[in-house]
């Protein structure tokens, strides 16, 4: 039997409810009225010009986009707190030439720009802290580790967030425990793309000295009448050695995965990396398995555009898998930041003898202005490789600037 989809409505009561025993005291009106009139307001801007060159039938793509958030938090009474949060995102001054397939704006005409026209509700949960225990019920922003598998899109315009409960449990800075249950994914692609779901997943790691020790366990599955689910279970150990004046950084992590007791997979990601002089260099194979061709691993709740290149050819895993073996050198420069990486791309398994994906590079020059501006310049270039993967040459380029208040 379906189960009943619990959106924000029930949210909304609960939240009331449990609002409710904050203020169950006889002074608790003025001192909640405090934590109402006391808390923090914010609002942030990001204008984006963003560009897609590819070698195909498409028009290319300029879009000029503008991202608002504007978000009010209550300071905190008897361990409760609440938040709520808008975001719009549209294009500005004309400049709108691209594409999103996934809302239908322009789709077939330009490449794409994954950045739709819409104004919605971002966050509004109610939260309490007590003792290293934290509850939070309501749409809200879960970031899990380094975004692979659970993550807020935020380089995207409308970010990705989740209705749910989440449990977390932090204790003698050590152990950090996080569990959510998902009724709902709030995507990238404005409100009517967003998906009922029946999520679970437990995050618990341990600092061993030498670096965190994380276990995980990701229960997903789209809230229909098909059987879709999608169960990962992984390890991961990311940590740093300081010698002398440089710093020796290593990260290994291991998943397998199962497509609804159809497909087996796995995932495989190795990084190690030197800090010395102002120079960080990182070398990585991150290899997303393929079950014989009938498909590969995938992580559909992940910030994808931060993992096989900037240029966002492998947003789906192809069913041959990937490997992603990368250099990356980053540092400082005139008071920003610089990074450049280079990707070698190619299949976990030979697909009809090939298993050439291509080849990218990505560099990128952020800077801040003081406490409140920001802005940023970013290129990817990718060139494709065997034919019957279907890719085709890409050049993007992004110029964005930035204020939070």
């Amino acid at each position: 039997m379906r189960r009943k989809n619990y959106g924000l409505d029930t949210f909304g009561a609960m939240a009331i409810l449990l609002a409710s025993v904050a203020v169950t005291s006889v002074y608790a009106a003025e001192s909640f009225t405090e934590a109402l009139t006391s808390g923090k307001s914010y609002v942030d801007f990001r204008l984006r010009f963003e560009t897609v060159d590819q070698e195909d039938s498409l028009q290319d793509a300029e879009a000029l986009t503008l991202r608002t958030r504007l978000g009010y938090a209550t300071a905190e009474y008897v361990g409760f707190s609440a938040a709520i949060e808008f975001e719009d995102s549209r294009p500005v001054f004309g400049v709108d030439n691209f594409s999103v397939p996934a809302s239908g704006f322009n789709t077939g005409i330009y490449s794409v720009v994954a950045d739709p026209e819409s104004t919605e509700l971002d966050q509004a949960y109610i939260q309490y802290k007590a003792n290293g225990f934290s509850g939070k019920i309501g749409r809200q922003l879960i970031i899990l580790d380094n975004h692979r598998f659970v993550g807020d899109v935020g380089w995207r315009q409308d970010r990705q967030t989740f209705d749910g409960v989440t449990l977390s449990y932090q204790a003698n800075d050590a152990i950090n425990i996080k569990a959510s249950h998902i009724v709902k994914r709030n995507r990238i692609f404005a409100e009517d793309q967003d998906i009922d779901s029946k999520d679970s997943w437990l995050n618990a790691s341990y600092e061993t000295g030498f670096g965190t020790l994380t276990g995980y366990a990701y229960l997903l599955e789209i809230d229909n009448s098909t059987d879709n689910s999608l169960d990962t279970y992984g390890l991961r150990f990311d940590g740093s050695r300081k010698v002398g004046e440089n710093s020796f950084l290593y990260t290994a992590e291991f998943a397998s995965q199962d497509a609804n007791d159809t497909l087996k997979t796995d995932y495989l990601f190795l990084e190690v990396g030197v800090a010395l002089s102002g120079l960080t260099a990182k070398v990585g194979l991150e290899s997303l398995g393929s079950d014989n061709g009938e498909g590969a691993f995938s992580t559909p709740l992940a910030t994808l555009h931060k993992f096989n290149g900037w240029a966002d050819q492998f947003l789906g895993t192809p069913s041959a898998g990937v490997e992603d073996l990368y250099l990356t050198v980053s540092g400082k420069l005139v008071g920003g930041d610089w990074i450049a990486t280079y990707h070698d791309f190619s299949t976990d398994i030979d697909a009809q003898r090939f298993n050439d994906l291509g080849n990218e590079i990505n560099l990128q020059y952020t800077r801040k202005f003081g406490k409140n501006y920001y802005s940023g310049i970013k290129f990817a270039k990718y060139s494709a490789g065997d034919a019957i993967f279907g890719k085709v040459d890409t050049d993007k380029w992004w110029l964005w600037l930035g204020a939070g208040f």
